[in-house]
């Protein structure tokens, strides 16, 4: 009888804004136990895609969720970095064959106030919950295709 393991997630954040990044960790973990979760930090958003693929090849996790807090300057960089890393997540999602999910935000409208900070604490800690469940559908779906007592329902779903 084989045992089956506990799904493992890792999660990783950008240390700039870490005040309010690391409130997604905090949603996450309210719906995954952090028993199930390794935490990783990296310096911003730019460095996540190359940290999400060196987690996605070793093979010990089921997904692997960013988050970043990617603010406009005054300056078009931001609009640069945001598109950029998404794109990579993207990329090392599909071509590690892995769930990268992203909870990296950009807001149109933000100021290094006590009123804009409490409202995106607030708004990570939705956003880390909304990752843990995408994070646990995906699990479960990509689950159900690699189980060979599936394929009838596989064959039913591709053929509609």
């Amino acid at each position: 009888m084989t045992q089956q393991r506990s799904a493992r997630f890792a999660f990783v954040r950008a240390s700039w804004h870490a005040d309010i990044v690391d409130r997604a960790y905090d949603g996450f973990t309210e719906v995954i136990d952090a028993a199930q979760v390794d935490s990783f930090a990296v310096p911003g958003a730019f460095e996540l895609p190359l940290m999400a693929q060196r987690l996605a090849k070793t093979g010990r996790y089921d997904a692997v969720i960013c988050a970043a807090f990617v603010v406009d300057g005054g300056i078009y960089r931001h609009d640069f970095v945001a598109q950029t890393v998404v794109d990579g997540l993207m990329r090392v999602g599909l071509d590690c064959d892995l769930p990268v999910l992203s909870v990296s935000l950009t807001p149109h409208h933000y100021q290094e106030t006590d009123h804009h900070n409490a409202i995106y604490r607030d708004h990570f800690v939705t956003k880390g919950r909304e990752a843990a469940q995408a994070a646990l559908g995906m699990t479960e779906t990509l689950k159900a295709f690699s189980l060979k007592e599936n394929a009838p329902e596989i064959s039913k779903i591709s053929a509609a």
